[in-house]
């Protein structure tokens, strides 16, 4: 079959999967096995990422990419290399591949020398899966060392859809939980974890257990495997420069109930050895307000009006606040009640709360 014909087909195929995906690990599943039919690989991985920090909320990894991830997490956060994926969100860089970024000299990666090749691997394609001004994951695809370089025809359709794939990783990111659910806060309240510097779980509270228990579900991996959002906020966390407070953060779309914001922190044990502190919490306002503003296209004005409504501000300590007339709080509150599909301001406060598990303070 001529090659533009079979990339239109698959594309096809592409576009359909978004229309009957029922769940995100679904369609990332599904969406690989596509994909190689148009451009063969080796091995992949296609990452969930919290659009405000760029760390890892879940991944779909096949297992011949597995055994390596921990070591492409230290170089990704603790060395410079080519094509990291900050670097390619940040310039808006939407594929590429080792062979290209290194004309064709892969050894000159950190992650090729140290990594890729000694696993047997050759060329990498990166995309990254930017939607509006945001990213919601990353694709990544491999070849084994006997095989070809990825072609720029490959890079090229791949990029076409970036659109495709980006927005309904976006969609799942930002998917409601239902009316009906029912969140049992004090059964997954806040949990407590500790790891070793080669991210061994040394301790754990019984809340910290379940929520990973449930992180392990959501990517559906084994009761051994260190959820990837763990293992991307610990790496990062131990990464940081020794003078930083090594602190790092991801806010996860759980299945069932709020969302969860997970953070880790470096410590120095008494014997010099780093470990890291995981906690596990209910998302709070100030996480939520910026998926909220995702979600509903809220303006940063938009943005601080609600935060203040969440405050419990009256309609003049809003406008004091912003430095605005009680006129224009208003025409702005309209704007947000007509955004998120409320009435007033009772109503806006109870669907933040019911949907998102936000309590005015």
């Amino acid at each position: 079959m001529n090659i533009n014909k079979q990339f239109n087909l698959i594309k096809n195929q592409i576009i359909k999967l978004g229309i009957v995906a029922n769940s995100s690990h679904n369609y990332r599943t599904s969406l690989l096995s596509l994909l190689r039919g148009a451009v063969p690989f080796d091995a992949a991985c296609c990452t969930h990422v919290d659009p405000q920090t760029l760390l890892s909320t879940g991944a779909v990894t096949e297992d011949n990419v597995e055994s390596i991830h921990p070591h492409l997490f230290q170089i990704e956060y603790g060395e410079d290399d080519v094509n990291t994926y900050e670097q390619m969100v940040n310039s808006k860089l939407l594929v590429a591949t080792i062979y290209a970024a290194t004309e064709q000299q892969p050894e000159r990666s950190a992650r090729y020398r140290k990594v890729l090749f000694p696993a047997g691997f050759g060329d990498e394609l990166r995309a990254v899966l930017i939607h509006g001004e945001a990213c919601w994951g990353y694709l990544t695809l491999y070849r084994n060392a006997d095989q070809s370089e990825f072609l720029q025809e490959e890079c090229d359709w791949i990029t076409s859809l970036i659109p495709l794939i980006a927005a309904r990783m976006r969609a799942f990111s930002l998917e409601l939980p239902d009316r009906n659910e029912t969140w049992l806060e004090d059964h997954y309240g806040s949990g407590i974890a500790v790891l070793s510097d080669h991210l061994a779980l040394l301790s754990s509270n019984p809340t910290a257990d379940r929520w990973l228990d449930k992180l392990r579900s959501l990517e559906m991996i084994d009761a051994h495997v260190l959820p990837r959002p763990i293992r991307a906020v610990s790496t990062q966390a131990l990464s940081s420069p020794s003078e930083s407070v090594g602190i790092a953060k991801v806010c996860i779309r759980m299945t069932e109930g709020p969302y969860l914001v997970v953070r880790a922190s470096r410590l120095q044990a008494y014997d010099g050895q780093n470990q890291v502190a995981i906690s596990f919490e209910p998302a709070r306002p100030d996480d939520m307000l910026p998926i909220i503003a995702e979600a509903y296209s809220l303006t940063e004005r938009e943005q601080q009006l609600l935060h203040g409504v969440i405050r419990g501000l009256s309609t003049k300590e809003l406008a004091s606040a912003l430095h605005i007339s009680a006129y224009t709080v208003q025409d702005h509150l309209k704007s947000i009640f007509s955004k998120s599909g409320v009435s007033s301001r009772r109503e806006l406060i109870w669907y933040l709360h019911s949907r998102y598990n936000i309590k005015e303070t």
